[in-house]
């Protein structure tokens, strides 16, 4: 198992499972590589602080920085929104350290099951590669599969923390990973990840034109809505997933976006539309404003 990470200072994200514990016991074997151990307890599982403790004990065992954020999200808290806590702690580590990246440790069976359940949400084709496409986290281990870490882990006889939500299939990925991903065979497989692939190289040329769009059509959080009209509806809906990803928000769907898009072009004035917990639409004749709520 390999990785190729240029030299200098990194944040490295540790849960204490086994994808973070291999990718841990890979990168401190490398040379010219200076690592920050980094873990957050999301406070949601009884068991956390003792997966804290155990990612604390690890980063000493290699002689790495340890850092640590705490908060209590509670056992009712979505998966956004933890990580949306988690990359807030992240990059607060990677500015105080004045860090090149933070690296986390997903992997291909990540991106797979993420395009699946994007599929599913109908979130766009941006959606399709949503890990791969944010460029603030960098993910050595996307060309492995979940099979090649297990194998690491095992002949480097690593020790791992397993969180026990990860059985739970009320939770989408958890049934995506148990009962759908495990039944792609060889070619399935390698036929979605080259699409993957594919549709990353259109959203690479595709990006500059919504940027250009976005950029022509918002302005201080304003959207033109006049000019936002004119637009076709695949391409406005394409512009409305940027705007919300921008914002942090990763578990929309599809409905979520047809919703938002009408309510652009049909809403009366000084409406207020609802997208998120933490997120609204103001509008008025010529506007719709993103307001925090």
């Amino acid at each position: 198992m390999k990785v190729e990470l240029t030299p200098g200072k990194y944040i490295l994200a540790v849960s204490g499972g086994v994808d973070s514990m291999a990718l841990l016991d890979l990168l401190a074997k490398k040379p010219g590589l200076e690592l920050v151990v980094a873990h957050f307890d999301h406070g949601i599982r009884p068991e956390s602080a003792q997966d804290a403790q155990f990612v604390e004990e690890a980063a000493k065992s290699y002689g790495l920085a340890f850092e640590i954020g705490r908060v209590k999200l509670g056992s009712k808290a979505s998966e956004a929104t933890a990580r949306e806590a988690r990359y807030a702690f992240l990059e607060k580590v990677r500015v105080k350290h004045g860090a090149k990246a933070i690296i986390t440790a997903h992997h291909q069976d990540d991106m797979v099951e993420t395009a699946v359940i994007n599929i599913l949400r109908g979130t766009g084709s941006r959606g399709l590669v949503a890990i791969q496409s944010n460029p603030k986290v960098m993910r050595p281990l996307l060309g492995v599969k979940k099979a090649q870490i297990l194998n690491y882990a095992g002949e480097s006889h690593l020790k791992w923390r397993e969180d026990v939500t990860n059985q739970q299939e009320k939770y989408l990925r958890n049934y995506i990973r148990r009962r759908v991903v495990p039944k792609l065979g060889v070619e399935e497989r390698r036929q979605l990840i080259k699409n993957i692939d594919k549709v990353a190289e259109i959203n690479a040329i595709s990006s500059d034109i919504i940027a250009t769009l976005s950029h022509q059509l918002l302005n201080d959080n304003k959207i033109g809505r006049q000019a936002y009209v004119s637009l076709p509806t695949a391409v406005s809906r394409e512009l409305l997933t940027e705007w919300l990803r921008q914002r942090d928000l990763r578990d929309f769907d599809r409905k979520l976006i047809e919703r938002v898009d009408t309510a652009i072009r049909t809403s009366a004035d000084e409406r207020l539309v609802n997208i998120a917990k933490s997120l609204n639409l103001r509008m008025t004749a010529e506007t719709a404003a993103f307001e925090s709520s």
